[in-house]
């Protein structure tokens, strides 16, 4: 059980890695394309209204839009299964394992909010963007983090991925807290009758993969509908699934194999693609000086950092938690530096608090800015903390090697 764990963990984190440095291209792509005399074709394609009906029943979205709502919803539903995957058997399935990323994520998602609410305190039109700098990219993140190859302990890897995933389940319920809109009861109703034929299919364990796809689009759709935000139905509809079905295979895991070359090589990129390009021609100082892009960007880079590494420091001295075997606290400190990556999800999250097109090109700025200085800062501080070999080192060498330094 232990090995079929960690070599899950192993290729999760290789996928991911991956992925995250296709996404790092899909940004810098859209980046230079928007800067270009491509841009009216990029941005104009984005806005381009795509329509779908059956009968009286319409959606009709943006192109921007069907990416953000739809694929996005993917991308929830394998957060959906990762996070019951790690609950049930990984590194969320019992206090002694999770209670140090616990503390971590959440002063890594607290402290983020308070910066960004201090500098945009007298300023009540952005003021619903508290969110967006309390996020952390797990791909750009591990994609960072993979560059430095296997000087990096496994424990330090996981360690990030827990905080990442506890992070992903703080974003996921301020989203359907706070940013949730009117809401039609008679489609929500609808949502609920098809989560709750995903549970009774979850409980007789059914094998087949259909239905539960099927349910899940049904549900989407009136999700979508309802005024909850539909990616919503995405999370939710994963956590129906079984882990091991009726004919003793491992559907939850499967499912969640078969989707990740997908989100990570095309689902997060196109939503990168989609989201990151931003005109920086006109950009002056004074723009990223201003109260929402610098307060977006300073809660990243030092809500993170102080949030992560002080309750974290919080949580081992009081004895609730304690180190894991390899990783001190200069490599958690530099775990904080990388997850001040925010991108996707900060990005989404900016999406939905804001509709004006220059509050969101704020927004992206200050996350843009806020997570190339992290991702660069992230990479230079590991690499001189890290041993040139495979790190074999543990705990007290580690923290021996810190008292020297």
């Amino acid at each position: 059980m232990i090995n079929r764990v960690s070599e899950t963990l192993r290729d999760f984190l290789k996928l991911e890695s991956a992925g995250g440095i296709v996404l790092i291209a899909s940004a810098a792509l859209a980046l230079i394309i928007a800067n270009t005399p491509l841009a009216p074709a990029y941005f104009g394609t984005l806005e381009t209204k795509l329509n779908v009906s059956f009968g009286s029943f319409e959606i009709n979205k943006a192109l921007l839009l069907w990416i953000n709502d739809g694929l996005m919803a993917i991308f929830f539903f394998l957060i959906g299964l990762e996070v019951k995957r790690e609950i049930i058997s990984g590194q969320l399935s019992s206090w002694d394992k999770a209670s140090l990323p616990v503390a971590a994520a959440i002063g890594g998602m607290a402290i983020p909010a308070m910066i960004y609410v201090g500098f945009n305190f007298n300023s009540p039109e952005s003021i619903g963007g508290w969110a967006i700098p309390a996020a952390t990219d797990i791909a750009f993140a591990l994609g960072i983090l993979s560059l430095l190859g296997p000087r990096v302990p496994v424990a330090m890897k996981a360690l990030l991925l827990a905080i990442a995933v506890i992070d992903d389940i703080g974003a996921i319920t301020v989203i359907a807290l706070f940013y949730t809109g009117e809401i039609k009861i008679d489609m929500l109703i609808g949502g609920g009758i098809s989560l709750a034929l995903l549970f009774a299919l979850g409980r007789m364990r059914i094998a087949s993969t259909i239905p539960y796809v099927l349910l899940t689009l049904v549900m989407w759709v009136f999700v979508l509908k309802s005024g909850v935000h539909a990616t919503l139905a995405g999370v939710t509809a994963a956590m129906m699934i079984p882990m091991v079905a009726r004919d003793g295979s491992r559907l939850l895991e499967h499912m969640e194999h078969g989707l990740h070359k997908w989100v990570a090589f095309l689902i997060i990129p196109i939503f990168g693609f989609a989201n990151a390009g931003v005109t920086l021609i006109d950009l002056s100082p004074a723009d990223l000086l201003q109260p929402l892009p610098l307060g977006i960007a300073l809660g990243l880079l030092i809500g993170k950092q102080i949030g992560i590494v002080g309750f974290a420091w919080l949580a081992v001295k009081s004895g609730m938690a304690k180190l894991p075997d390899g990783v001190g606290w200069r490599k958690i400190h530099g775990i904080s530096v990388l997850a001040a990556i925010g991108f996707t999800m900060s990005l989404f999250i900016g999406n939905l608090a804001f509709a004006d097109p220059a509050q969101i090109d704020a927004v992206k700025v200050g996350v843009l800015s806020g997570s190339l200085v992290a991702a660069l800062a992230g990479y230079f501080l590991l690499k001189s903390i890290l041993p040139d070999a495979p790190a074999k080192d543990t705990r007290s060498e580690d923290s021996s090697s810190e008292n020297t330094n």
